[in-house]
């Protein structure tokens, strides 16, 4: 079973801002986590009209639970949490997650 980091990023103050500091600084900071086997993020769209909850929503996966465990550990995970707070204003919120396929 494979787990993941979940990070829903609330709409910040200044969206240009958000997205330099985001793709400029922390995407390499997060790459850069120990056994990370897949990471995306995107922005967040309505699908109704209103308001969504979220600005954008990041996802970092790993093999298993022991190797999440292991990536929260490490000062590179360290490195990418201290900087959440360089970009985003409009808060965060960050859930583990274990995946369990469904076959179709």
């Amino acid at each position: 079973m494979s787990s993941r980091i979940v990070i829903c990023y609330g709409a910040p103050q200044d969206n240009a801002a958000f997205d330099e500091h985001y793709t400029s600084v922390h995407v390499p900071l997060a790459a850069a986590v120990p056994g990370l086997t897949e990471f995306s993020w995107g922005k967040v769209e309505s699908m109704d009209g209103k308001e969504p909850p979220y600005y954008a929503v990041a996802y970092l996966h790993f093999a298993d639970a022991d190797s999440l465990a292991a990536a929260l550990a490490s000062p590179q995970m360290r490195a990418a949490g201290k900087d959440v707070r360089n970009f985003a204003t409009g808060g965060v919120t960050m859930f583990a997650q274990n995946d369990q396929r469904i076959a179709l």
